[in-house]
């Protein structure tokens, strides 16, 4: 099978890259699997029995601040301090070896693409970014970058400071869409995926491959992203997934880590 999908990176005119969750996990960012796969990476959240949904909430920036701070605060700083693992380099090279076009499209929110030289104009981030920030009330439409430095009391996951609109004072919160989410501000998404629509249209009739890596059933944007733009002709999608790798033929399902599948494909290039 890594033959046929070598061959299949090897005429590829176009790339589309789309990354869950498990994306980040070979940088050494946290599996949020599961309570428990979440609890693993806060202990402190275990101990108040509290779930990643109940922590990635809206309302606590209006209730409490420096409780959705400590969370989103720490997040942050983990995000900025993470270095993007090998496989986003691998599939920079495959893309520049075929002088393709490409876009990238995510569910995270940790900027990686970005920080790994990938063009910020070829980015459809679906749920935002941790690295902009917006009003919680909103106060308007203004979306800014994250250029705060939060510190956090690890020990109560708490912030020991609080960031705030510029225009009316209220707190401000991550432009990310959270669950239970009213306020979350779009704009900025809305923006990138008028640019993925206009990349779609450039490259109607070319040979496209879809990579997808770590995206699972749980919250499933992203495999349906990619099944959907496998219904087009000339496009094939090479799922790399180590629980959830499934997908129907012709398309091709490796049961691995994203830098590990990357790097078998990578041997045969």
């Amino acid at each position: 099978m890594f033959e046929r999908v070598a061959k299949a990176i090897q005429e590829a005119e176009t790339f589309i890259i789309t990354a869950g969750a498990g994306m980040g996990v070979d940088s050494g960012l946290p599996d949020f699997r599961g309570d428990h796969g979440f609890w693993n990476a806060y202990p402190m959240y275990a101990r108040l029995g509290l779930s990643f949904v109940d922590c990635a909430n809206p309302e606590h920036f209006e209730r409490d601040p420096a409780f959705g701070w400590g969370f989103y605060g720490h997040r942050t700083n983990l995000y900025r301090e993470t270095t993007p693992h090998e496989g986003f380099n691998i599939i920079r090279r495959w893309i520049e070896r075929n002088n393709a076009d490409y876009f990238v499209v995510t569910s995270n929110v940790d900027g990686q693409f970005q920080k790994a030289g990938y063009a910020g104009d070829r980015i459809l981030e679906v749920h935002g970014s941790i690295h902009h920030l917006q009003c919680c009330t909103p106060c308007c439409h203004a979306i800014w970058e994250n250029s705060e430095q939060i510190e956090i009391n690890t020990d109560s996951m708490r912030a020991r400071s609080i960031p705030y609109c510029p225009k009316c004072r209220s707190v401000s919160r991550p432009n990310i869409l959270m669950f239970g989410d009213w306020s979350w501000l779009s704009d900025r998404t809305d923006a990138q995926e008028g640019l993925y629509r206009s990349f779609l249209e450039n490259n109607r009739g070319k040979r496209i491959v879809v990579i997808e890596m770590g995206a699972g059933k749980a919250v499933p944007t992203i495999r349906y992203t990619s099944e959907d733009l496998g219904e087009v002709t000339n496009t094939t999608v090479i799922r790399i997934n180590p629980r959830e790798a499934e997908i129907d033929a012709p398309h091709f399902s490796l049961e691995y880590g994203a830098l590990e599948g990357l790097r078998k494909i990578d041997s045969l290039l």
